[in-house]
């Protein structure tokens, strides 16, 4: 049971697009990842996602809109809905979702992460 700083973990890697775990509750990851460009289009039939900005702002781009986020917001992406995240500049998201969850859902390239690293306190 010990605390997580984010400004600290956050500063402890640089990769985009990798998430790191930090906690783990009722089969759910709380994990952390930093944005920078955009993403690859993707959904995830079985989860659930729930996108936290910490620092920075984000656009979650679906096939029909695009919702803006900046720090201190969230978004929660139903599962079966495609989505891409884009990023102008570098943000920092905090991820709550199911462990189970793949980064890139139905599509598997080079940014796929099979084991997310895990980063302790």
């Amino acid at each position: 049971m010990d605390k997580v700083n984010l400004a600290d973990t956050f500063a402890r890697f640089a990769d985009h697009w990798s998430p790191k775990v930090v906690g783990e509750l009722n089969g759910q990851h709380v994990r952390l990842v930093k944005f920078a460009g955009p993403f690859v289009w993707h959904k995830h039939d079985a989860e659930d996602e729930l996108f936290l900005v910490v620092r920075g702002a984000f656009r979650m781009e679906f096939r029909d809109r695009a919702v803006e986020l900046a720090a201190g917001e969230f978004l929660i992406v139903p599962r079966g809905v495609e989505h891409r995240p884009v990023a102008e500049d570098e943000v920092e998201v905090l991820l709550f979702e199911p462990a189970t969850t793949l980064n890139t859902g139905n599509v598997r390239d080079e940014r796929t992460v099979d084991r997310p690293e895990r980063l302790t306190p």
